[in-house]
């Protein structure tokens, strides 16, 4: 039996308003270990608020996997290479298989 083991990791999520800043935002954050990974879908349809209109765009959803201690860094790094004023940065907990864990572990560590 698979234990899932929680503590320590995130799954880092923004949106964003090209595939091709999506996927840019997704390699400079693995390349800088701040994320083990990142995966990067879509189009999306988003419907929102903003400064009183409601609006509506497609958009790039990128998702990235790392650990606890980097996420200030990480979502520090999202908001200075992104285009957006107030860019979307959630950040929900893992529970994963050990190895799994792990590997985000490995790979966010300096090489």
């Amino acid at each position: 039996m698979i234990k899932p083991m929680s503590t320590g990791f995130l799954q880092v999520t923004t949106t964003i308003d090209s595939h091709e800043d999506a996927e840019e935002l997704a390699r400079a954050v693995v390349k800088a270990r701040l994320a083990a990974c990142a995966q990067v879908s879509g189009p999306i349809d988003s419907i929102y608020w903003w400064e009183g209109v409601l609006d509506s765009d497609k958009e790039w959803f990128c998702s990235m996997k790392t650990t606890d201690e980097l996420f200030e860094a990480l979502a520090k790094f999202i908001t200075e290479h992104h285009a957006y004023e107030t860019p979307e940065i959630i950040a929900t907990p893992i529970t994963a298989n050990r190895e799994y864990l792990e590997w985000i572990s490995a790979e966010t560590k300096p090489a």
